[in-house]
């Protein structure tokens, strides 16, 4: 069987040599975040270096990701490291102190004081350490410890219902684009995005470097749920970024804001991203649990494009076998699926010939016993129209551009090919068949659903659908 629905994994200490990456592609990694909140611009450009090398040596395509930092909105350090906080004692958030005790603790981000307001609940290490607003004082927020316990250095904060003016983009992350762009990063992650503005800019920034990145907004503040239709339209896509969401909005709204991001993204032909502890219990253990099992495979039938791995790969104990676990679920997942084509259909309006001809290739496979559907594409759309419906049906998307090939690993249902430039349509078709009979994608006499162009080569120019049995051709 293929797996329809791709991985991300994130490379960190434990999965950035060759072996364990050339075993982690092996497993189904599809797609390589590379965090920029840790390590420098030099590791970052080593290991997607050596992401390329391997993925070229496998014969796969590997996207790569890149997640940028974002504000950082965090306590500072502590004399010792740590301390532990008692329910109902004071404490203090001081912009101006340099070290931490049991009474108070510096900021990273010093502009706090001016966010908050006597009331207002902090939720600290995510949500573990409940703070309220008594009072603010100059650069000091006075607080109450409603919720104790042991508090370390460089914890995340974030305020209960949002409101945290942080820009999006720092200057870390202005410089941080620059590297995305030496590296050829495939798509550029957007941490805290709150409107279409941060979108805006971070894609002015990208083009501006040269970068050819497709935009993913983290949607992960409370900002960006009241914002969520605007940011959808303003990116190439999302990520359900469930840690930080679930802190400012509850944990327990998270499920039902996670289902509707997804449908409303794939309604929108964007592309959707599930992260967050989908296999926590992996760090440590060779077998995720029950739940664990449940949250990934919910997430596939919810239509996700992708299903996303953290510390599980970066950090944890059991990368391959995390990345392998998640692949049978993903699979198993897939094939309770129900596909209701004709549902997709109603009161859509197609503006553009390209995506008709990509609607009437779904329409078109589900009337007939249709092997696959073909696109031949050189930026990748109509592959993505067709995924943006569940039709059960795999779609070889054929492309003579790297940049496209890569850029194609993140689809759900889409499997990328690399094939050169034909002269004309007709030797374009010919070359797809033979490269699907060769590699074993179809058989002689399966029925092929082909969309292609009549200027072959010219971006846009799909204005064509070909019912092809393979072989005939020859």
């Amino acid at each position: 069987m293929t797996r329809r629905t791709k991985i991300v994994a994130t490379l960190g200490p434990a999965s950035s040599d060759e072996a364990t990456l050339e075993r982690l592609i092996q497993a189904g990694v599809n797609v390589v975040r590379l965090n920029f909140s840790h390590g420098s611009a030099q590791d970052h450009i080593d290991r997607a270096n050596l992401v390329r090398s391997t993925a070229d040596k496998l014969g796969v395509p590997v996207a790569i990701m890149v997640d940028l930092q974002g504000p950082k909105i965090r306590v500072g350090r502590f004399a010792n490291n740590k301390v532990t906080l008692s329910n109902g004692q004071p404490f203090i958030l001081d912009a101006d102190c340099e070290l931490g005790d049991d009474t108070r603790v510096g900021l990273d981000y010093k502009e706090l004081p001016q966010d908050v307001d006597s009331g207002a609940v902090l939720l600290l290490d995510d949500g573990r350490i409940v703070l309220v607003v008594e009072k603010v004082d100059g650069n000091e927020i006075h607080t109450r410890v409603k919720v104790g316990g042991v508090l370390s250095n460089n914890k995340g904060i974030n305020q209960q219902g949002g409101g945290l003016s942080a820009p999006a983009l720092t200057a870390k992350d202005i410089d941080d684009i620059k590297v995305a762009a030496l590296l050829e990063a495939d798509y550029l992650a957007v941490s805290f995005p709150k409107s279409s503005a941060d979108l805006y800019m971070a894609r002015t920034l990208v083009h501006a470097a040269g970068c050819q990145a497709r935009i993913i907004a983290k949607v992960e503040r409370c900002e960006a749920i009241a914002n969520l239709e605007d940011l959808i339209e303003s990116s190439d896509g999302i990520m359900v970024a469930r840690g930080d969401l679930a802190v400012e909005v509850g944990d327990a709204a998270v499920p039902a804001l996670q289902k509707r991001m997804i449908r409303l993204a794939r309604e929108r032909n964007k592309l959707t991203i599930t992260a967050t502890q989908m296999m926590e219990s992996m760090i440590t253990s060779p077998v995720p649990t029950r739940a664990e099992v449940s949250d990934v495979a919910n997430a596939v039938l919810d239509g996700t494009d992708a299903v996303m791995l953290s510390a599980e790969t970066a950090a944890g104990q059991y990368p391959v076998e995390t990345v392998e676990a998640m692949a049978r679920v993903c699979l198993e997942a897939e094939t309770s699926s129900d596909y209701q084509l004709e549902r997709a259909f109603l009161n859509r309006e197609f503006t553009r010939v390209d995506q008709s001809i990509a609607m009437a290739a779904l329409f078109t496979a589900n009337h007939l016993q249709v092997k696959a559907l073909v696109a031949l594409t050189q930026t990748g759309s109509t592959a993505l129209w067709m995924s943006r419906v569940n039709c059960g049906v795999p779609i070889y998307a054929l492309t003579p551009e790297i940049s496209t090939y890569r850029r194609l690993a993140l689809y759900r249902d889409v499997f990328p090919i690399l094939l050169p430039m034909a002269s004309d349509q007709k030797k374009l078709l010919l070359a797809a068949e033979r490269k699907l009979l060769e590699r074993g994608q179809v058989s002689l006499g399966d029925v092929l659903v082909a969309t292609v162009g009549d200027s072959v080569g010219l971006m846009g120019s799909t204005n064509t659908l070909k019912i092809i049995k393979a072989g005939e051709g020859h």
